[in-house]
């Protein structure tokens, strides 16, 4: 018994002097971690700062406040074509009916819409189809072609639902829109995206700067002369193309900035046109290397201003060639269609603060805009402006306006710009209000007669059919 617990003694004492061992000559001494965060090497995904519970947009209330304020627009137009195998033979046509179809947009309750020039173009009968299925022949009452925009009326017994504006220059890239519109006779369809870009110029290469808000809504044929709205259910644009090889919506589409087609409607109802005001300057942008070695910038943003036209607000208020517009009433001018843009909302007498840089400083110009006095022939794709007394005199005229632009490719081989009309269907027209009085007389087909003076002296006539 002794043995034994000798033994046990023996194996307990080795024990513990094995394990006093290991802990002293083995054993890592433990580490302490500092529990302070490191930066991470990549950004996580998930930022914990955005609050998830009201991440998820409701687009319910802004589509039920729109789908029944656009509607189907149908135009009917009066083509022609051969009717009979005799018809062909003897080279007679008749009138074809065509019909072409679009969307718009009720934009007050007696029945005022905004569409599309292009929907409406040649009209010889409007009818408009209301969400409800209602139906009503509508009026014209009148377009800009420039911007493809035209305003229509119907004549309804009841207020009719309508979507108010919103200040397209709060417009915000990435912000969430739905695109509305009423094709096919379908009754209202609606798609949702986001504002992709603002101030989009498709037109930057044919001297007719435009202005337009690019989103990724899908947008298809039917749908131009629709709403393009804000999660508010207000009117931020109409819209109006898309850039396809296909013909069919692959990602972008673009519309016309609701402050521009507010102002445009407003004219139309008060004054018949539409008043444009401009700063009365020529210039560019300054988004490419060559353009600023042109002009000798190193500035990577803004509008330089290569000539001033005389008379002007540019040139009365004191902005001089060689400056660069930074800034119109707050609003920043990187682009050239940003200054276009911006103006489209704007009226002959409005003021507006101009920041210019010069010299290295900015200075603020106030500027009293002036009206454009420029008409757009829409069947030649001629822009026409007022003659001066001087100009005429040069020439030995006594009336006559000059063709100011070329604005279509097909009448840019002509060489007819600085040319001066004198007569369009054998009527003297001295100003620009003389030339759209000829031609709104004017029966759709009938053929148009435009006498020239051109720029050497002599004298041309053309017939277009």
């Amino acid at each position: 018994m002794k043995q034994t617990i000798r033994l046990f003694a023996v194996a307990l004492v080795a024990g513990a002097m094995t394990l006093g061992g290991y802990k002293l000559f083995i054993e890592e001494s433990p580490q302490m971690v500092n529990l302070q965060e490191e930066s991470p090497a990549l950004i996580p995904t998930n930022y914990s700062g955005l609050n998830t519970n009201n991440s998820s947009i409701d687009f319910t209330k802004a589509a039920e406040k729109t789908v029944h304020a656009v509607v189907h627009v149908k135009n009917t137009t009066e083509g022609t074509g051969p009717q009979s195998i005799r018809d062909i033979f003897m080279g007679r046509t008749q009138p074809r009916p065509m019909v072409g179809t679009g969307s718009g947009v009720i934009v007050s309750p007696d029945g005022y819409i905004i569409t599309n020039n292009h929907v409406i173009d040649n009209a010889t009968q409007l009818t408009v189809t209301l969400n409800n299925n209602k139906t009503y022949e509508a009026q014209l009452i009148g377009t800009d072609p420039t911007t493809d925009i035209a305003l229509i009326k119907i004549d309804a017994t009841e207020a009719l639902p309508f979507v108010p504006f919103a200040d397209s220059n709060d417009v915000k890239i990435g912000e969430w829109v739905l695109a509305v519109g009423n094709p096919f006779n379908l009754t209202s369809t609606v798609t949702a995206g986001i504002v992709s870009a603002k101030a989009r110029d498709l037109n930057e290469f044919d001297g007719n700067s435009q202005s337009f808000i690019q989103t990724d809504a899908a947008v298809n044929r039917g749908n131009s002369g629709g709403a393009l709205v804000n999660n508010q259910g207000q009117l931020i644009g109409i819209n109006t193309a898309i850039t396809s090889e296909t013909g069919s919506y692959v990602g972008y589409s673009f519309a016309v900035p609701s402050n521009t087609a507010r102002k445009i409607v407003e004219d139309i109802m008060e004054y018949g046109n539409v008043q444009k005001g401009i700063l009365g300057i020529q210039g560019g942008g300054l988004d490419t290397p060559y353009v600023r070695k042109q002009f000798n910038t190193d500035e990577t943003e803004g509008v330089y201003v290569s000539a001033i036209e005389t008379g002007s607000g540019a040139d009365k208020s004191g902005i001089r060639k060689g400056d660069i517009i930074k800034n119109i009433d707050g609003y920043k001018i990187a682009k050239f269609s940003d200054l276009t843009g911006y103006l489209g909302g704007k009226r002959p007498d409005d003021i507006v603060d101009v920041t210019v840089l010069r010299d290295g400083t900015k200075r603020v110009i106030p500027v009293t805009l002036v009206k454009l006095e420029v008409y757009e022939m829409q069947e030649l794709g001629l822009e026409l402006k007022n003659a001066s007394s001087s100009e005429l005199r040069k020439r030995n005229l006594e009336n006559g306006v000059i063709v100011n632009r070329i604005l279509s490719k097909e009448m840019k081989g002509y060489d007819l710009e600085g040319s001066i009309i004198t007569e369009i269907n054998d009527v003297n027209v001295d100003n620009i209000d003389d030339a759209r009085r000829v031609l709104d007389r004017r029966s759709y087909g009938d053929p148009l007669k435009i006498t020239f003076i051109e720029r050497s002296g002599e004298i041309s006539s053309f017939i277009f059919r």
